[in-house]
């Protein structure tokens, strides 16, 4: 699934650039500490289950292969609407797309990767997070949805602008099409705990709502075209598409979609 918040109206950035929101005094909290934000915590600081993920899930397939097997996370009544740090998603044993990728972020953070998100819009609203890595100079991706194409990739791409291209032909359904995307680093939210926090990290939602996004152009007619063909798959087969062009660059689905 993609997740519903809408985004405010994407500007430019410099290609191959990252964003995040400014903290004091340069990332550090009062008093001349780091900001919570900006620091990985020890691994005494996490749950015995934590750190028993921690020590068995090292490596992006790994982590995908970790979230393919969560149930995603619907957000069902009577909880509602959640936004679940690394602690919750573990706890819960469930994550929709934001959830997984902080999960992620913390995961490899602590294995020695940056935390870095990929940030999606969409022209309905219905926007779309993953984690993103570079591996050997190029990028790739891992994430957890409701639809099959919008999963990780493997680390084949030059720049983040290629990898944002590979979602386009997945992210046409009903109604989606991408019109922008922002790397950022959930480092730069400050003084805020986005890793191991007990309740929700509506923080790191709001920090991806007011970044910056870098236009994605498509044109209308290959637009028509993706979403002709996908209507028309579903109303065949009554299923989500796993149809596209260069699936060798995606990395394994979940059980799911397996069809």
């Amino acid at each position: 699934m993609r997740s519903g918040d809408s985004r405010k109206a994407a500007v430019r950035l410099k290609p191959g650039t990252t964003a995040g929101m400014k903290t004091t005094s340069g990332g550090r909290a009062a008093g001349d500490r780091p900001a919570v934000g900006a620091v990985a915590p020890p691994l005494s600081a996490f749950t015995p289950e934590e750190r028993r993920v921690l020590r068995r899930v090292r490596t992006p397939r790994e982590v995908q292969r970790y979230l393919n097997a969560l149930p995603y996370n619907p957000e069902p009544a009577p909880e509602g609407a959640t936004l679940r740090c690394f602690r919750g998603v573990v706890r819960h044993q469930t994550a929709h797309c934001l959830e997984a990728a902080i999960a992620a972020a913390v995961i490899l953070e602590h294995h020695g990767w940056p935390p870095l998100v990929l940030s999606f819009e969409s022209i309905d609203e219905l926007d779309h997070v993953l984690f993103v890595y570079r591996h050997r100079g190029r990028w790739g991706s891992i994430g957890r949805s409701r639809d099959p194409g919008l999963h990780g990739r493997r680390a084949v791409f030059a720049t983040p602008r290629a990898l944002a291209l590979s979602y386009v032909d997945a992210y046409v359904d009903f109604t989606g099409r991408l019109t922008g995307y922002t790397v950022a680093d959930l480092r730069g939210i400050g003084n805020y705990d986005w890793r191991i926090a007990e309740g929700n990290v509506w923080k790191v939602e709001r920090m991806l709502l007011n970044l910056p996004h870098r236009p994605l152009h498509t044109s209308n007619a290959r637009i028509n075209r993706l979403r002709k063909r996908y209507r028309e798959y579903r109303a065949k087969f009554g299923r989500k598409p796993v149809y596209y062009e260069r699936m060798d660059r995606w990395t394994e689905l979940p059980a799911e979609f397996r069809y």
